[in-house]
């Protein structure tokens, strides 16, 4: 663990929290948009002083029951709560590298077998390593980097196309830092984070807030140059036969404008199958 890590991570999620959301009461001049040391210490049930050497790296070794304090204090969630457990070492980092290209056989053939549904799969660096055709149709991007990161960050289409840009950014980041978190010494995710410091203010800015968090059950709104606006749910799911890979699936709620915009998608990807197949 870097010495100061957990602490960046506790002074950027303390600047987070307001004392009226968590019932506590605004007394005297605050020079902090957010919660005071001694506030998050009073939360924790820890003592001012050791809070304060938490935060400025001069204690490393703070016990499980005062990180599950800490992240309960600071309301960071379970993905939150797991990050602050690997910052310390108390839960070590997972020592495989981001995985290669290599997808197994049935889950290609059955993403193959969803034509109406973009389907894709991704590394920790969140390159995408593996899609059917309905999503090389969606995503039209990625045919200038199939890094989703990159995607995001590099290409100025990303921001029409992405309806609610910086929503679809922010959560984005706070996955890629979750799997930085999980794999902090693999040279591709290492690689990736270089680049889209140097490329990107608006990462650079989202990565210092620290926040860090996997994908959930969650909607994204696209303007897609070919069918108009689609509205669509993600789902994501672990490949448990390859640790550090991870499958999106998208669908559209049945009867709706965005249904028929992905089947009008999913007749276009037909005609053009004989383009990049799936990796």
């Amino acid at each position: 663990m870097k010495p100061s890590e957990l602490g960046a991570y506790l002074s950027a999620r303390r600047a987070r929290i307001t004392p009226d959301e968590v019932g506590l009461p605004r007394t005297g001049h605050r020079r902090v948009p957010g919660l005071r040391r001694e506030e998050v210490a009073l939360l924790a049930g820890v003592s001012v002083d050791y809070y304060t050497r938490l935060e400025q790296g001069r204690e490393r070794t703070p016990s499980g029951p005062v990180i599950d304090a800490l992240a309960a204090a600071l309301r960071v969630g379970e993905d939150g709560r797991e990050h602050m457990y690997r910052l310390t070492g108390l839960s070590p980092a997972e020592r495989t590298t981001v995985v290669d290209g290599r997808v197994a056989p049935g889950l290609l053939q059955l993403m193959s077998a969803w034509p109406d549904n973009p389907a894709l799969v991704y590394n920790r660096a969140f390159d995408v390593i593996a899609s059917n055709a309905i999503a090389d149709a969606l995503f039209v991007q990625w045919r200038h980097s199939r890094n989703l990161m990159h995607m995001v960050f590099g290409e100025p289409e990303a921001r029409s196309f992405y309806r609610d840009w910086f929503e679809v950014a922010r959560n984005a980041v706070a996955g890629f830092r979750l799997n930085h978190g999980k794999a902090p010494g693999d040279p591709r995710t290492q690689q990736v984070l270089t680049e889209l410091l140097q490329l990107s203010p608006e990462f650079s800015q989202l990565w210092a807030s620290h926040d860090a968090r996997g994908k959930a059950l969650e909607q994204k709104a696209f303007q897609h140059p070919e069918v108009g606006p689609l509205t669509l749910t993600m789902q994501t799911f672990d490949v448990r036969s390859n640790p550090g890979q991870e499958l999106v699936v998208y669908h559209a709620e049945e009867g709706s404008p965005s249904s028929d915009a992905l089947r009008l998608l999913g007749s276009l990807a037909a005609t053009t199958r004989g383009g990049e197949q799936p990796a």
